[in-house]
């Protein structure tokens, strides 16, 4: 049976059993506990935690996973991946136990031709909790199973949490027994290789702190109902029903692996270290891709780090297999055609997949050619010093510094005959995780009681948001914190909470600054500094109260500060032109990376692979936007359902969780977005969007930064002053300023570069001194002086060369040295005649190099080096001196 009538099935036997089908959520979601989504009840916990009721009381949905703690372990054995895909079946106080366990064993033992999966009853094993009576009754009653197949389990096994605080239960697993042939008999107690666990059922009752009941720790509280959550591994099913042994060899993997046997000429199977790298990319790849076209790019922390570091060990295990060419491309290719029939968004956004993972590719490629030569200085230093083994702290650097894997290292030092001293790269990596970790623990968003809000959100309801209406509304208040406690009331001077039953303030979200302004009361008031949604639902008005006290229940009147919600809507909506012009100009890649709408000014973000935008194209979006101003097109904002607005060709951001029914923010045919911010009424209100600077904030993404309205006139009244000022200056038009500034920038030039041949000339007229000032070394001329001050690289080398000319045909060696900003640079030259009594420039430098703490290398002939103690010339000429005695 392949994966995707796996999926089939399972959706198609809960939608038959009343649940609502739900599409899988992004794998990014705003929950400061996750990195990524790691199982399918992650989109569903607000209603399992009660922050807001659930729009149905069963569900079911296939969700994309990504679980990331074991990334080194990926490709050793044949259980880990970090991609996967959770089949599961939820329940929001409807049914229980004894629904799920009924669900759940029809389906695995129900015969194909019936839609089930047709597993043999006789070889299905189960585990409960260890005091879960109950369950331990409902699986003999219902299906049958005998005492000796049901085992009971502790926490560790059979008490299932996300890893962070949130929602958890008990649970009972499901495990297929694959035949002696796989393990020891005793069940999965025994051997979890031959007992496979297939399916997980959760009894979702209860609220974990920050420690877990797996390790014995009680829970911080029940669950306002009781839920049913369970995953079944859908790669797990697939590679039981297609009676293959592992993950790596199902339908959606194995055209991975055919792939790269295809570009490696290596067959899998045939090596065990080959095995590994084989897996590594094929997992890596699904991973890469998902995530990717889930909106994250490369970078150097959080989601970023990690995708960057699956797509470099993808490179890395393809170039230990002996593929040398690019390959990224070509796998991404193979995922999409075996997952896009599940998730069919993998094939329409594949440019910008495809142009993010080549990007990454380009750049890590070049890091391994910087890494390889700085290698190859280690080993010339390892070989020099009589050393068998690369140092450790070497090794480090490498990894740490140039992004080189160590088991690239470990490869080609033993290619070159040297091991590598992994005692101490160990201890260095431990050292650095050590510190990630405690810096990580110092920057954690630590678990949150919403409980407060919580209450509030149950006794009174979720907040009526008016903002789109009206910048007042007469409310009441419904809820005061200060310090995080409920408190009745919050005297002049105090920072206080305030939660309204309507309000018509709008919380930060989706880039749009929150905004401010001020609660009235009869005898109080409230300065408002920031609104923020802690919990799905609700508004917390945050900020000081200005003047008398303000108490529960207490009447009064919401006031949007209107001039800035009116600059911040104008940047908002410039932010979505800005967004269909870089669309328009760069095409589908160029894809919503974040954003900021302040009063007056954007910052949108946008994935590039192919680097800057070049500023031809900077102008022409600025200038298409500012003409769609000039249209003064109608701005409509209307909701409707999810399917309608994919049809309309509304626009989605990556990451983003909709529901059903969304609101449209539609400007025509130029720019139709799904948001919830605020916005103008026409395009024309916005008067003059002016683009300030285009640049990179990281590995393939870029930064546009603009003005609006006001704030963009007063730039360009800025602006044409500087001009006149430049003009008045220059005596010149100001059409004429480009030509008139490159004039005097070019004779700036010429004057420099006169400078520099006069300086160089000075320099030179000291070469026929120096060459008459050579000492005899046995037959050898020697030239050892440290320039004169100002002397730079390049003249360095041309003076060298210049008095090695002077030598005429005797042996001679030149080494000059220059002394700049506390580091010396030398260069040694040597005559045909030295050369040919085995003088070599480059061998020389090793010699006397150490003394003044540097290296280099370069050919015979000439060659040049650095380093960083200027105090040990004198030291070094007399190595010179020995090297070329001996």
């Amino acid at each position: 049976m392949q994966t995707h009538e796996i999926v089939r099935r399972f959706t198609a036997h809960f939608e038959k059993n009343g649940h609502t089908p739900v599409p899988s959520a992004s794998l990014i979601l705003d929950d400061p506990q996750l990195l990524f989504v790691n199982a399918g009840m992650v989109q569903f916990k607000p209603y399992f935690l009660g922050d807001v009721p659930a729009p149905y009381p069963r569900a079911t949905s296939i969700q994309k996973c990504v679980r990331t703690p074991d990334i080194d372990e990926v490709g050793k054995t044949t259980r880990h991946t970090t991609f996967f895909q959770m089949a599961g079946n939820f329940s929001f106080g409807d049914y229980f136990k004894r629904g799920a366990i009924e669900l759940a064993w029809s389906l695995i033992t129900n015969s194909q031709a019936d839609g089930g999966y047709g597993f043999d009853p006789e070889r299905i094993w189960v585990t409960v909790y260890q005091d879960d009576d109950e369950a331990i009754e409902l699986w003999k009653e219902i299906a049958g199973l005998p005492e000796q197949r049901i085992q009971r389990r502790g926490g560790e096994d059979n008490y299932w949490d996300m890893g962070v605080p949130g929602p958890g239960g008990p649970c009972s697993e499901i495990y297929f027994d694959r035949g002696p042939e796989y393990g020891a008999d005793g069940g999965p107690e025994a051997d979890e290789d031959r007992y496979l666990e297939i399916w997980n059922l959760v009894f979702m009752q209860d609220e974990r702190g920050e420690l877990s009941p797996k390790k014995g720790h009680p829970p911080v509280g029940t669950l306002p109902h009781k839920n049913i959550d369970t995953g079944m591994g859908v790669e797990r099913v697939a590679f039981l029903l297609q009676d293959v042994h592992n993950v790596y060899e199902t339908d959606l993997v194995r055209p991975v692996i055919a792939k790269a046997e295809e570009l490696s000429g290596k067959k899998y199977g045939d090596d065990p270290d080959d095995d590994v790298r084989f897996r590594v990319i094929a997992d890596h790849a699904r991973s890469s891709v998902m995530i990717v076209g889930d909106g994250v790019t490369p970078g150097n922390e959080g989601r970023g780090y990690v995708l960057r570091r699956l797509l470099r060990r993808i490179v890395r295990s393809a170039r230990l297999l002996g593929i040398t060419g690019p390959c990224l491309g070509e796998f991404a290719a193979v995922v999409r055609d075996a997952m896009s029939p599940t998730y069919p968004e993998l094939a329409s956004d594949f440019e910008r997949i495809s142009a993010v993972i080549r990007a990454e590719e380009d750049t890590f490629r070049s890091t391994l050619a910087a890494g390889e030569k700085i290698f190859e200085g280690a080993v010339s230093d390892a070989r020099r010093a009589g050393r068998t083994a690369l140092p450790g702290d070497q090794a480090f650097q490498l990894h740490d510094t140039y992004g080189f894997p160590i088991d690239l290292t470990l490869e080609m030092a033993a290619e070159a005959g040297l091991t590598v001293d992994r005692e101490r790269f160990t201890a260095l990596m431990d050292e650095q995780r050590a510190r990630a970790k405690a810096d990580a623990a110092e920057r954690k968003v630590g678990f949150v009681d919403a409980s407060v809000y919580r209450a509030v959100l149950d006794t009174h309801g979720a907040t009526d948001f008016l903002g789109y209406q009206t910048l007042n509304s007469e409310s009441r208040v419904v809820g005061l914190l200060r310090g995080g406690q409920t408190v009745p009331a919050a005297e002049d001077g105090e920072q206080v909470e305030v939660l309204l039953d309507r309000t018509p303030f709008y919380a930060e979200a989706g880039g749009q600054q929150a905004d401010t302004g001020v609660l009235r009361g009869a005898s109080f008031e409230v300065r408002v500094d920031d609104v923020q949604s802690p919990v799905a639902g609700l508004r917390v008005h945050r900020g000081v109260v200005t003047a008398g006290t303000v108490t529960l229940d207490a009447e009064v009147v919401a006031s949007v500060d209107g001039d800035r919600r009116a600059a911040v809507s104008r940047a908002h909506t410039a932010t979505h032109l800005v967004h269909a012009g870089v669309r328009g100009a760069l095409g589908s890649a160029a894809a919503q990376a974040g954003s900021l709408n302040a009063p007056g000014r954007l910052r949108f973000d946008f994935t590039s692979p192919t680097g800057a935008v070049p500023p031809a194209a900077l102008t022409e979006i600025e200038e298409e936007v500012n003409s769609v101003l000039q249209e003064n097109r109608e701005i409509q904002t209307y909701e409707t359902s999810m399917d309608e607005a994919r049809r309309l060709g509304a626009m989605m951001l990556f990451g983003e969780k909709y529901g059903d029914r969304v609101r449209v923010v539609d400007m025509g045919d130029y720019s139709r977005e799904l948001c919830g911010g605020t916005h103008v009424r026409r395009t024309g209100e916005l008067g003059l969007v002016r683009v300030l600077s285009e640049a990179s904030i990281g590995s393939g993404v870029r930064r546009v930064e603009a003005l609006v309205g006001l704030d963009a006139y007063r730039h360009a009244t800025t602006e044409h002053l500087l001009v006149s000022q430049l003009a008045d200056q220059l005596k010149a038009r100001p059409e004429e300023l480009p030509d008139r500034i490159q004039g005097l920038v070019e004779r700036l030039r010429t004057a420099e570069r006169d400078l520099e041949k006069h300086r160089a000339d000075a320099v030179l007229a000291s070469a026929g001194t120096l060459a008459q000032q050579a000492e005899d070394l046995d037959g050898t001329a020697l030239v050892a002086v440290t320039a004169p001050d100002g002397v730079t690289g390049n003249d360095l080398r041309t003076l060298a060369a210049d008095v090695r000319g002077r030598l005429g045909d005797r042996p001679g060696v030149v080494a000059l040295f220059a002394v700049a900003d506390g580091k010396v640079s030398f260069v040694v030259a040597t005559t045909k005649a030295a050369r040919d009594g085995g003088l070599a420039a480059g061998k020389l430098i090793p010699e006397f190099a150490p003394a003044v703490g540097g290296r280099g290398g370069g050919k015979p002939d000439l060659a040049q080096g650095g380093g960083t103690d200027p105090s040990g010339i004198d030291a070094a000429v007399q190595k010179l001196r020995a090297a070329i005695r001996r």
